[in-house]
C-alpha cells in the first residue's frame, strides 16, 4: 500500500484515500466524506482499477465527484471572501438581465510542466506534476512553511506523464497551506541541448486557485486546479515619446488603425550550460580569491556545499561520467557532509575517496550514471 490508493474498508462499505503511512500496521485514511481514520493495515483493501473498469464507479465515488464541482469551489470562494458562482439553471430575479453563459469550449491547455491539484474526495486533493512536453525531466518537489524548506520528493518524471501523488491537503485547511517549492530541468538522451534548471515558488490564493480549473487536464485525463511551472511573462515593450504622441492624435482624430491582434512572445531560448572541470576545488580560497574575512563556518560550509550542488547539477546535465570533488580533511564536516548527499543522489553510480597519496582523505571521486 502506498499514499494516494483508494482503499476499501473490510469491516463496511466506506472507501477512502491513504494520506499516511503511521506505521507498518497502521495507516490514516481519508473518507469520502472528508474525516480522516487511522485504520489497521489487515481491514483495508485496495480498490483495483480493473473493478473500476468492470463494474463502474462505485457509489462513493461518483458521490464524491458530484459533490466536488461545488464543494470544492464553494470552500475556495469562501476563504477568498468572494460570492461561490451561482448554480445552474439559474432561477430568474427580479433586475438586471443575466448575462447568458458562454457555452464555448474552454481553451486546451498549451505544453508546458504543471502542478495539478485533483479531488480525491469533495475536501481531499491530491498533488501531481504533469509533464505536457516531448521532454523528460528531472523534479523535486518541496514545501515551504514559515521561511523553512522541506523537500519531499526528486525523480524523474517522462514525457506525457504525471508523477505519482506528491503530498493531500485539505481544503478546510487553504488558509494554513504551505507554499509548493518545484524545480524542474528538462533534458533529453543523447541530445545535443542542455537546458536552465528552473525553480517555481506556488503560494496559493483562493480567488485565482477557483478560476484554475480546466475541466479536462491532458495526460490525467480529468479535472484539475492547473497551475503552469515553466511559463516565463514577458516584460512590456517600451515605447517612444514621438511614438505615443503620434499614436494619442491619432485615436483622437478617430484615424487611428485597427489594433492588430495579440501575438504572444516568442519564448527566450534556454542558456547553455557549461560542464565543470572534472576537478573541483571546494576550500574557500579557490571560491573566494578575494579573501572571506569575518565569515562564520557555517556561511563557509553553506557556500560550499552550494558550489557543490550547483558543480555536481552541472556535471548530470552535461553527461560527465565522473568528477572529483577537493574538498581537504580538516575536522572531516565537509566531507561527511558531501558522502551523505552523494548517497541520497541516484544519479550517483557510486563514489569513494581518491588521490590517497597526494590528498589523503581530502578528495571524494564521484562516478555518474
Amino acid at each position: 500500500m502506498n499514499v494516494g490508493d483508494r482503499v476499501r474498508l473490510l469491516t463496511g462499505r466506506e472507501e477512502g484515500i491513504i494520506t499516511r503511512l503511521l506505521s507498518d500496521e497502521l495507516v490514516e485514511v481519508a473518507i469520502d466524506n472528508d474525516f480522516t481514520i487511522p485504520v489497521l493495515r489487515r481491514e483495508v483493501v485496495v480498490v483495483a482499477a480493473e473493478e473500476t473498469k468492470a463494474f463502474g464507479q462505485s457509489a462513493a465515488a461518483v458521490a464524491a465527484e458530484k459533490k466536488a464541482a461545488t464543494s470544492g469551489a464553494n470552500r475556495a470562494a469562501k476563504a477568498a471572501g468572494v460570492a461561490a458562482p451561482a448554480p445552474t439553471p439559474a432561477v430568474k430575479t427580479e433586475g438586471p438581465t443575466p448575462v447568458k453563459a458562454d457555452k464555448t469550449a474552454p481553451p486546451s491547455v498549451q505544453k508546458g510542466l504543471y502542478l495539478a491539484l485533483t479531488h480525491q474526495s469533495p475536501e481531499l486533493l491530491a498533488l501531481q506534476i504533469v509533464n505536457h512536453t516531448d521532454r523528460d525531466v528531472l523534479y523535486t518537489f518541496g514545501e515551504e512553511r514559515n521561511g523553512q524548506y522541506r523537500g519531499l520528493r526528486a525523480e524523474k518524471l517522462a514525457a506525457k506523464s504525471a508523477s505519482p501523488a506528491l503530498g493531500h491537503w485539505h481544503l478546510k485547511d487553504f488558509d494554513q497551506w504551505p507554499a509548493a517549492m518545484v524545480q524542474l530541468l528538462p533534458f533529453q538522451l543523447n541530445g545535443t541541448s542542455a537546458y536552465e534548471l528552473l525553480t517555481k515558488r506556488l503560494q496559493f490564493k483562493a480567488a485565482s486557485f477557483y478560476t484554475s480549473r480546466q475541466p479536462n487536464v491532458p495526460v490525467l485525463q480529468r479535472e484539475a486546479y492547473l497551475f503552469q511551472l515553466d511559463e516565463k511573462p514577458a516584460a512590456p515593450a517600451a515605447i517612444a515619446p514621438e511614438k505615443l504622441a503620434e499614436t494619442l492624435k491619432a485615436q483622437l482624430s478617430g484615424n487611428a488603425p485597427a489594433k492588430p491582434a495579440a501575438v504572444a512572445p516568442a519564448p527566450e531560448p534556454a542558456k547553455a550550460i557549461i560542464a565543470p572541470p572534472h576537478e573541483v576545488d571546494l576550500h574557500l580560497e579557490a571560491l573566494m580569491p578575494e579573501g572571506a574575512e569575518g565569515m562564520s563556518n557555517t556561511a563557509i560550509l553553506k557556500l560550499q556545499l552550494e558550489a557543490f550542488e550547483d558543480t555536481l547539477s552541472r556535471a548530470l546535465a552535461t553527461n560527465m561520467h565522473e568528477i572529483m570533488f577537493i574538498h581537504g580533511s580538516g575536522n572531516g564536516t565537509l566531507r561527511k557532509e558531501l558522502h551523505k548527499l552523494l548517497s541520497r543522489n541516484r544519479d550517483i553510480k557510486f563514489f569513494e575517496d581518491s588521490k590517497k597519496e597526494k590528498f589523503g582523505y581530502g578528495a571524494t571521486l564521484v562516478r555518474l550514471k
